[in-house]
């Protein structure tokens, strides 16, 4: 008992000393561990003295980080909580729409007959029912697109349709381009699969065509994953004149696409990059941000040649859509709901983006007017790492840059604010607290 004690002790004291620096972050306690040559057990027991003193904050899944040193006369750490107030988490990011439960209910109703209920139980096919290929056709229409039925497959949620496309388009070891923050399960999908990304550069309009055919002729693509509507996290939307630059430039190529539209619903509707390159690109799409992420389905339109194979990728990797979630989009669909459901969280994100706008006014923060989320280029000399902490300590939960960044060196000191779950008067306070330890600004305290 008294082993554990000791060497929080002498943790303790490389911080007291500077060794350690406020900001700086441990080394997961597997790997402290093994250098101390002590149980895992007992670096959980060291690394909980140190939080237990207030000289570490952990947060699961981000790390163990030194805590800020003391600023201004009352000597309250950076990441010391302020008074005590409900945790707010701006890294979920799941909009429900003001009376979504009470839309929502009465359309599950006559699902609950019995001799309903028996048909919605039975397994899936990874094309779904017919009725399902024509209520996902209808509402991914846009002005100069609609997807024909017969391409379209189902599965449990966006994330599988991603993986399933993916693993029917690249093998192990085959590189795909990505943009150079990209959705972090992406990079758990590909490294699951044994798929190496390749980050892109691009601009204010978009990823660069000419980034694209650089790095196809450094070592050949497999695949191209983008986001051009909504990209997350930084909510920039691909121009016209960009998305037909890149269509020309993946067809000249011969490269498959993924074409991830879950956020698109945000925006007034916009045809996709499936229109210029319908016989390369697979578009993703899907209801958990729609309507909600407990019942919900994935949509893939993918190339006519390629129903077969992306089809088998989704019934080898149980992917498939569960029939109950079939027969409630269908419903939800036809009788409206997801239609008055998108409007009104189009109006709550317009909302949530002006508390954004005034909470956090005089930073700088890239967004888009209707997205619900937003990404945070932190005032110098705030790290990224530091600044999660930071927030964690005071109950907020966001997402740091790096976790969106595909290459290793490029760790950009950043963070993403979702804008969706929090209440609204939740989220203000969440942000002015924000805005409040951005602005304390103790740089020589937190480290370079």
């Amino acid at each position: 008992m008294s082993d554990y004690r000791r060497i929080a002790d002498r943790i303790a004291d490389d911080i007291a000393t500077g060794r350690l620096r406020p900001g700086q972050r441990l080394p997961p306690q597997r790997a402290f561990a093994r250098r101390r040559g002590i149980a895992p057990s007992t670096a959980g027991r060291v690394y909980g003295e140190l939080v237990r003193r207030g000289l570490v904050v952990g947060e699961v899944g981000r790390g163990t980080f030194v805590r800020a040193a003391p600023d201004g006369p009352a000597g309250q750490a950076l990441t010391e909580p302020g008074p005590a107030a409900a945790p707010v988490n701006l890294e979920l990011n799941y909009p429900v729409a003001p009376g979504q439960p009470e839309l929502l209910a009465p359309v599950l109703a006559p699902l609950l007959r019995p001799d309903v209920l028996a048909e919605a139980l039975l397994p899936a096919a990874a094309t779904g029912t017919e009725a399902a290929r024509e209520a996902a056709a209808t509402l991914l229409t846009t002005p100069g697109w609609r997807p024909a039925p017969e391409r379209l497959l189902f599965t449990g949620n966006a994330r599988q349709a991603i993986a399933a496309v993916l693993a029917s388009l690249v093998r192990p070891g085959g590189r795909v381009g990505v943009e150079q923050l990209t959705y972090p399960l992406v990079k758990e999908i590909a490294a699951r699969l044994g798929i190496s990304l390749v980050p892109l550069a691009g601009d204010a309009a978009g990823l660069l065509p000419e980034a694209v055919a650089a790095a196809h002729r450094s070592a050949p693509l497999s695949a191209l994953y983008v986001q051009p509507t909504l990209h997350n996290p930084t909510s920039l939307t691909t121009s016209g004149p960009r998305l037909l630059h890149l269509a020309q430039l993946v067809h000249d190529l011969n490269l498959p696409v993924v074409e991830d539209r879950i956020w698109s619903f945000l925006r007034e509707p916009g045809d996709p990059l499936a229109v210029h390159a319908p016989a390369l690109t697979h578009v993703v799409d899907g209801l958990s941000k729609r309507v909600a992420p407990g019942l919900t389905a994935g949509f893939l339109v993918v190339p006519p040649h390629r129903v077969a194979a992306v089809g088998d990728a989704v019934r080898s990797g149980g992917w498939s859509a569960g029939r109950f979630a079939l027969e409630a989009a269908v419903r939800w669909t036809g009788e409206g709901t997801v239609a008055r459901l998108v409007a009104a969280k189009r109006a709550d994100a317009v909302r949530r983006q002006r508390i954004l706008a005034e909470e956090l006014a005089g930073f700088t923060v890239r967004s888009d007017p209707g997205a619900y989320f937003a990404w945070w280029e932190l005032p110098a000399p705030w790290r990224a790492d530091t600044f999660t902490a930071a927030a964690a300590a005071h109950g907020i939960a966001v997402t740091p840059g790096p976790a969106f960044a595909v290459a290793p060196g490029h760790t950009p000191d950043a963070v993403r604010l979702g804008l969706a779950s929090a209440p609204e008067p939740d989220l203000r306070r969440a942000l002015r607290t924000l805005a409040h330890v951005a602005a304390r600004r103790a740089g020589d305290r937190t480290g370079p």
